[in-house]
């Protein structure tokens, strides 16, 4: 009997049953365990991008909070800018006394960030109201500025004379530069 397989179909056949050795080596070689890697790292990528969904809210929320509060106390801000000018501050409010002085005030372990005045003033009035107009004109002026307790009041004739310590509130321009580079980085 002669054999009825060609050499051609034996070639191809161990060609075909080498191929499919090879694809089959090297899909539990090589594609399985990268497949088990793959779906590791897509589950950790899935968590990190939740993750990152999370801060990123946090961080618009925390900006909007931010530009909202900037935008209620711009005036604030800027006053903590402006540099106290004792002249001006009496140009400005000595028409609510007959005299007015101001004069600082050198105590020693106080805070960098705010400087302390003293305020003497004498009115020609009857009632302190003129010293609550003054308050009020703080309030409204270009400085954040705390008047402090005991003011007191001295009654001499038809005048009455006032006495306060009142703190002024501003930034150092040296921190305001460094926080500035440190921005610009």
């Amino acid at each position: 009997m002669k054999n009825s397989i060609s050499r051609q179909h034996i070639y191809l056949a161990v060609v075909s049953l080498f191929l499919l050795l090879s694809v089959l080596l090297f899909s539990f070689g090589v594609l399985i365990p990268t497949g088990k890697e793959y779906r590791i790292k897509r589950v950790d990528l899935r968590k990190m991008s939740k993750e990152l969904y999370e801060y990123q809210n946090f961080h618009d929320e925390t900006y909007d909070t931010l530009k909202s509060l900037q935008g209620k106390n711009r005036r604030v801000i800027s006053a903590f800018d402006t540099i106290f000018n004792p002249q001006r501050f009496e140009k400005q409010n000595k028409s609510y006394f007959s005299r007015l002085s101001v004069s600082e005030l050198s105590l020693s372990g106080l805070d960098d960030g705010f400087a302390v005045y003293e305020v003497n003033t004498t009115s020609q009035i009857s009632s302190p109201a003129s010293f609550y107009d003054f308050l009020d004109s703080v309030n409204k002026s270009d400085w954040i500025i705390g008047v402090n307790f005991p003011i007191n009041f001295k009654r001499d004739g038809e005048l009455i004379m006032s006495s306060f310590t009142m703190k002024v509130y501003a930034n150092s321009k040296e921190s305001n530069s460094t926080a500035s580079e440190s921005e610009a980085k």
